[in-house]
């Protein structure tokens, strides 16, 4: 896909075969992805992840899980500034871990290229 093909997208990113870690929302779209890639999380293009009772609540049920995603991705935990709350480090750490997916699941599109656009 082109990039302004990625951030048109609406469909879920399943449709292009990308596989979505349960500490994702499950439709999540080719376009919001561009938008996480392009300014994080935290610049509201995915407010599960900094949204402090979902991301807490979204680690409570995944957090091993999403720990994992990043030591395997990263091979130590990034650093979190201070914080003081523990909603605070779910937001740290679920953000983290949706920036490096989406990094992935960007690059995929990208490398997806639709059987009409093979024959140029």
């Amino acid at each position: 896909m082109t990039s302004d093909q990625i951030w048109e997208d609406e469909e879920p990113v399943t449709n292009h075969g990308i596989d979505v870690p349960p500490w994702v929302d499950k439709d999540i779209s080719p376009s919001t992805v561009a938008e996480i890639c392009q300014g994080g999380c935290a610049s509201g293009a995915y407010m599960p992840a900094v949204t402090y009772h979902e991301a807490a609540m979204t680690m409570a049920e995944h957090g091993d899980a999403v720990l994992d995603f990043l030591l395997d991705a990263l091979g130590t935990l990034p650093r979190f500034g201070d914080t003081e709350s523990w909603s605070g480090i779910a937001c740290f750490y679920l953000s983290a871990a949706v920036e490096l997916w989406a990094s992935s699941a960007y690059d995929q599109l990208e490398a997806d290229t639709p059987d009409d656009e093979d024959e140029d």
